[in-house]
């Protein structure tokens, strides 16, 4: 019985741990949103990335994409910013579901980001109103 215990105990720590990983791994990201930030946001792009702003996807390159969020953000002033859930694809995608919140719209967010190197870099960017 205390094998049990504690191996159940072990399994929890490691799902915990794993939930945090992802959650670090998106925090400067959540950060640059939440600041309304197009500057800091592009620093974790792609050298291309996808992204998809009430249903129109294009393909921008990092710096373009910084000036198409820019262009967003004061568009829609950021007034909240929080990742409703992280999770991992099996190809290891890791991706974060959130909510943005301006003054007078609200959008679900969902980035997905891959591991290069040291760093996750977003692939994909999705604001859609809801």
């Amino acid at each position: 019985m205390c094998s049990r215990k504690w191996l159940f105990t072990f399994v929890l720590i490691l799902v915990v741990q794993g939930v945090w990983a992802q959650a670090d791994i998106f925090a400067p990201m959540k950060d640059a949103v939440k600041a309304g930030s197009a500057k800091e946001l592009a620093k974790y792009f792609n050298q291309s990335v996808d992204i998809n702003l009430e249903g129109e996807v294009n393909t921008y390159s990092k710096a373009q994409g910084e000036f198409v969020m820019r262009d967003f953000f004061k568009k829609f002033p950021v007034s909240d910013f929080t990742i409703e859930h992280t999770g991992s694809s099996k190809s290891g995608l890791q991706y974060a579901i959130g909510n943005f919140k301006s003054a007078s719209d609200q959008f679900n967010v969902l980035m997905r980001v891959k591991q290069s190197g040291n760093t996750y870099l977003i692939h994909e960017i999705s604001f859609v109103k809801e």
